[in-house]
């Protein structure tokens, strides 16, 4: 028997939400901010879909697998909506971000128990969609496929019509930038997320004020290509983003300042000298370059020959001897040579990276890369992915392993994996564990590094000894 799901709807003052999100740091920003906006609809977030009114997944769409599995997520969430819909109870299931943009009235035929879909740009109307959702008929639960839609790119910015940010606690996400202008062969985000947008800066100044007072230390802050911040001020000036981290520093409380993800053309020389000046600015940039080889980044629409990059990555250790470097690399784009991959292997050796994310070419429909000739086959692309892998392990557990000894400041902001421990991270995004009661929680402490892993360090509280870090760490990240 189907559900009046208006009634069902309405029949509860205090309803439940639930959200997985996929993907990058900037849908983890959605994903927050979906919750704020359904908030005063009474809605309270749950951790399980099982007895969730509302789902919500916000999806990626940069690879195929992270495309299938959404789908595959969507088959077993029916079976929790039908055993919902047999006791009485309802649930709407919404589909949100790069996938819902790409897939659009496609995805509530292949998926027609699917109510909502909606894309990265119209999250602020979830509230009027959920509504038409809830007015719909649901027959016998099984869904129509013919479900509210919303992928229009809106003439308005969606953060105008944003509430006002709730505490993201210790460490938090602030959006300045979305979309993307680039246009590299390979990617959707100039289709899924639309060209680039730069919030004033009155208004990112206003939310990270705002993450400071609700507890926030550590402020990360997110565009697809968020060094290509242009955002105007009340004046009418453009500042770029070096100007707006020399502005963010100022807000008292707080103590660090990341920002990711970066586009090597866009490190100007405001953002070279903020990262010599300002001490609250982490020593750590995730730069992707993609590929050592000059031929591969220009058919991948890169703008930058391996040189260029080696270059700037030179012009941020001038600026700051301390930083590292992390990095996304992509194997067995079409027409990828042995000799190609080798250049690729040539310039990690160089650039020796702390971290870096590395995948095999996945062809996206739509994207240029996808119809380009000379395909690599998958074996061959697997090869190399394990051979890169291999190195770049190498190079993560000697990064890590050069700060045995030394004593770091942690940003401890969560609960550790075991009883009695807490976690952070260190200023280079290494994940940290420690053992320390609770009063520890949201402070910086000094932790001395006793042991080291490939993706995480561990350690005791040290004391006031910040000094061994600053000392000691400058010859060791230059190793």
């Amino acid at each position: 028997m189907g559900v009046d799901r208006r009634q069902w709807m309405l029949g509860s003052l205090t309803k439940k939400l639930f959200i997985k999100t996929y993907g990058c740091q900037m849908n983890v920003y959605d994903s927050a901010r979906m919750a704020d906006v359904l908030t005063p609809l009474g809605f309270c977030q749950v951790d399980s879909p099982d007895d969730a009114d509302i789902v919500i997944f916000n999806t990626c769409h940069i690879r195929e697998k992270a495309t299938e599995k959404v789908y595959s997520e969507l088959g077993r969430l029916r079976d929790i909506r039908d055993k919902r819909i047999a006791a009485g109870a309802g649930m709407i299931i919404a589909v949100a971000g790069c996938v819902a943009q790409a897939e659009g009235e496609e995805m509530l035929h292949r998926a027609p128990h699917v109510d909502i879909v909606l894309g990265p740009q119209t999250y602020h109307r979830l509230p009027e969609m959920v509504a038409r959702a809830a007015r719909a008929p649901d027959l016998e639960g099984g869904g129509t496929g013919a479900g509210v839609l919303d992928t229009k790119f809106p003439a308005e910015p969606k953060f105008d019509s944003l509430p006002k940010v709730s505490s993201q606690g210790v460490s938090a996400f602030l959006s300045i930038q979305e979309g993307c202008d680039k246009f590299c062969t390979f990617c959707v985000v100039p289709y899924t997320r639309g060209s680039e947008y730069s919030r004033p800066i009155r208004d990112v100044m206003d939310e990270a004020k705002a993450l400071v007072a609700g507890g926030a230390r550590e402020i990360t802050l997110l565009g697809q290509n968020v060094n290509a911040y242009h955002g105007m001020s009340a004046g009418g000036n453009e500042w770029r983003l070096g100007d707006l981290i020399r502005s963010l520093a100022e807000i008292e409380g707080l103590a660090r300042l990341r920002y990711t993800t970066s586009h090597p053309c866009d490190i100007d020389d405001s953002l070279l000298s903020a990262h010599g000046e300002v001490r609250s600015l982490m020593p750590f940039l995730h730069l992707p370059v993609q590929s050592g080889s000059d031929r591969i980044l220009t058919a991948m629409n890169r703008r930058y020959t391996a040189d260029d990059y080696r270059r700037t990555t030179h012009r941020l250790r001038e600026v700051r001897p301390d930083m590292a470097l992390a990095s996304d690399f992509i194997v067995g784009f079409p027409g990828e040579s042995r000799a190609d991959f080798k250049a690729t292997l040539r310039l990690v050796r160089h650039i020796d990276f702390a971290q870096a994310y590395s995948f095999k070419f996945s062809a996206r429909p739509g994207t240029p890369a996808a119809m380009l000739a000379d395909q690599v086959d998958n074996a061959t692309a697997e090869e190399r992915l394990k051979e890169l892998q291999m190195l770049l392990d190498d190079q993560q557990q000697a990064f890590n392993s050069r700060f045995l000894g030394l004593a770091l400041p942690v940003l401890l902001d969560r609960p550790g994996r075991k009883s009695g421990q807490l976690a952070g991270r260190s200023p280079y995004m290494q994940a940290v564990h420690v053992t320390a009661k609770d009063a520890f929680l949201g402070e910086i402490a000094s932790v001395r590094i006793d042991h080291t892993g490939v993706n995480s360090l561990g350690g005791r509280l040290s004391g006031n000894d910040d000094h061994v870090w600053g000392e000691g760490l400058q010859q060791r990240v230059c190793a």
